[in-house]
């Protein structure tokens, strides 16, 4: 999800897979596949922005977990029964040769 800011102050996230086009007259309208509109004080670059770093994290998730160095937060670990922490293990996709 990116994060967005209405004219009106109020800060909301949309899902940039829904997001049609971005355009700037002068305000920035965010158009969503399903017709809805948004109107933003981002600018047009700034919302475009926002969308490349949201897939560029997506991407560096997954190398991560790839290599099998991901990791959730420290404060994120659900605990186990009787207290104890348990981590997050996180299976490594399998290299192209595994396959």
């Amino acid at each position: 999800m990116i994060r967005v800011t209405r004219l009106n102050g109020e800060h909301f996230a949309l899902n940039p897979d829904l997001i049609e086009r971005v355009e700037g007259h002068p305000d920035t309208v965010v158009f969503l596949v399903d017709g809805t509109k948004y109107i933003v004080r981002e600018g047009v670059d700034e919302v475009l922005d926002e969308i490349r770093e949201y897939r560029a994290s997506i991407l560096a998730t997954a190398y991560a977990m790839d290599r099998g160095t991901y990791r959730t937060s420290p404060g994120a670990s659900p605990t186990e029964p009787g207290g104890g922490t348990r981590h997050a293990s996180v299976v490594p996709f399998p290299a192209r040769e595994e396959r």
